[in-house]
């Protein structure tokens, strides 16, 4: 308890109170894991219950423009599903999938920069500039590569079912520098100082002295790069989607809706691909205006 307590008397819940912009992206992007997470029992529809859908409801309009049902506040799309619902459903997905990948390249991506930056020498060499040809690649297409890797790999039969963990390491592996690029940078300072001196002295492993006494001391950054790694995972793999090669339609994403209603968005049913478009919009917004506040809030300079 009284950690919490010292939580909220802190810079960091202050900042936090004293901004309205970021305390609207929190409440939006706690709203969208709730309902991604509920999604079951807060969605007005199961989009993916093929015994509730009804072709005769396809392509109905926003219940707003006088022209739809009320049953369908956003509208339907071609198969006749609620697009509110599949908004949700798909939202889950994308969080998922942008967690999971940042989460794994995090994990990669600090382990490879503490090691890179404490023992030095050839394996800090070697590690910084495979980090500098992955850098002159837009991530991707390194994701691309990947999948497509994947693919060939992989049985037919199965690739659908491991489609989503295939996302999550193509993505990983395209974000991993920026954490060890930042936690190399910091654990140069770190070695020298001297408690881990001391800890060298008392014969501590240096495996121990690396996550015992560096990490905790290099971890503010990583929290700031890793919510801003979380939008920029969603926009990957919205847009592998968008591509055609993400997730399969049957467990579609926020992408795979967006690239679905885009066949007929020129045919007057805006609405498939417009609200898909700016839920994304609204939740990698919110999650950038979150990593920005940490990233202000995290630097003593700007107290």
């Amino acid at each position: 308890m009284e950690a919490v307590r010292r939580f909220f008397d802190g810079d960091v819940f202050y900042s936090f109170k004293h901004s309205p912009l970021t305390i609207t992206a929190a409440v939006i992007v706690v709203a969208c894991i709730v309902g991604a997470t509920f999604a079951p029992f807060v969605a007005p529809h199961n989009p993916f219950d093929l015994k509730t859908l009804n072709l005769l409801d396809a392509f109905t309009p926003p219940a707003f423009t006088g022209r739809g049902n009320p049953d369908y506040l956003l509208g339907t799309d071609d198969q006749g599903r609620d697009v509110l619902s599949t908004i949700i459903f798909g939202s889950r997905m994308s969080l998922v999938i942008g967690l999971g990948a940042t989460f794994l390249a995090m994990v990669f991506g600090v382990s490879m920069g503490l090691m890179s930056g404490y023992i030095g020498g050839k394996f800090d060499a070697f590690i910084m500039r495979v980090a500098d040809i992955q850098l002159s690649f837009p991530a991707i297409l390194i994701a691309l590569l990947i999948d497509g890797v994947a693919r060939a790999v992989l049985p037919k039969g199965s690739h659908d079912e491991l489609a989503v963990y295939v996302l999550i390491l193509a993505i990983a592996a395209a974000g991993w520098v920026s954490f060890a690029r930042t936690v190399r940078g910091s654990t140069l300072v770190e070695r020298n100082k001297d408690y881990v001196q001391a800890a060298r002295v008392i014969g501590r492993h240096p495996l121990s002295i690396m996550f015992s006494h560096v990490l905790p001391n290099v971890l503010g950054p990583v929290l700031v790069i890793a919510t801003l790694q979380i939008g920029a995972a969603i926009i990957t793999e919205s847009s592998l989607s968008y591509l055609g090669v993400g997730v399969p339609p049957t467990q579609p994403s926020l992408g795979t809706l967006i690239r679905i209603g885009n066949d007929f968005l020129f045919s007057g049913e805006w609405w498939i691909t417009v609200f898909p478009g700016a839920a994304l919009v609204i939740v990698v917004l919110s999650i950038n205006v979150l990593g920005d506040w940490l990233r202000d809030a995290l630097n003593p300079r700007l107290r």
